[in-house]
């Protein structure tokens, strides 16, 4: 069963800056996590239900299974980006653990 974390992104007040740091420090600070299986950034349109989307951006991490999940979680490298990302989307950034049936 494939075990995903999503990060969820409220509009920062700099989108420029923000996208810059996620694409060129972020985005190899995750892809460096052992046992990641494919990340997934997606910028979202907006909200089809009317008004204003809550996310700007949403990303997910794939793992095989919760065993390797728990291993990534618990890897140096992730450690290095849970502090990076507290760098730039302190207050902004929404994670949750899913998976998928």
């Amino acid at each position: 069963m494939t075990v995903k974390l999503l990060a969820m992104y409220r509009r920062p007040d700099d989108v420029d800056a923000f996208l810059t740091h996620y694409r060129d420090v972020h985005v190899p600070l995750i892809e460096a996590v052992p046992g990641l299986a494919k990340l997934v950034v997606n910028r979202v349109d907006g909200d089809l239900m009317g008004g204003p989307a809550p996310y700007f951006l949403i990303a997910e991490l794939h793992f095989a299974d919760e065993t390797i999940f728990e291993a990534a979680m618990a890897s140096p490298e992730n450690r290095s980006a849970g502090k990076d990302v507290m760098t730039f989307a302190k207050g902004l950034v929404t994670m949750l653990k899913v998976h998928e049936d």
